[in-house]
């Protein structure tokens, strides 16, 4: 069992294991979730962890597809600006190591913003991927209340990239 799992558990939110072999040399954990699941890119959630004002750590989930807008995610949270958090720091305070970070079961519970695009999938499953394998989806806005997390538009104009699935095996 996860930290993820083992979280979900207990705050029992509902949710899937997916479970998929991990390719080291896939150029994106998300995307290759995505294939390797079946799942649109827009329906699979990365979990990236972001430097706030410089002072604070915090997590957005956003979209596989689309990208993190730092000044609507620094909004979001309530600060001024944003950056992607340095890989020691992401993996000290939330316990995982980059690419399997997840926004439950951190070491250090971060504040949380969830994409307003993940409530069109609600209450289906969706994927928030910081992944390797076990995939979590979890099913419900249930997810909010066991990471606290905020819905705010926090993802850049999302157009859906187009993705060779041959690149990931």
């Amino acid at each position: 069992m996860t930290p993820a799992i083992n979280a979900a558990k207990h705050a029992k939110v509902p949710f899937n294991i997916h479970e998929y072999a991990h390719d080291p040399k896939a150029p994106s954990y998300g995307e290759e979730a995505a294939v390797k699941l079946g799942l649109p890119l827009e329906r699979v959630f990365k979990t990236l962890v972001v430097s706030l004002d410089g002072k604070e750590l915090a997590v957005a989930v956003v979209p596989v597809s689309g990208m993190l807008d730092m000044k609507h995610c620094a909004a979001a949270l309530g600060g001024k600006k944003c950056d992607m958090a340095e890989r020691k720091d992401a993996e000290r305070s939330t316990g995982y190591v980059l690419g399997g970070i997840s926004p439950l079961g951190q070491k250090k519970r971060l504040r949380t913003v969830i994409d307003e695009s993940a409530q069109g999938f609600w209450p289906r499953s969706t994927s928030p991927v910081g992944v390797a394998m076990p995939t979590i989806g979890w099913i419900s806005p249930t997810i909010c209340c066991a990471t606290t997390a905020s819905i705010a538009a926090c993802c850049a104009a999302t157009a859906v990239r187009r993705i060779d699935a041959s690149r990931i095996s």
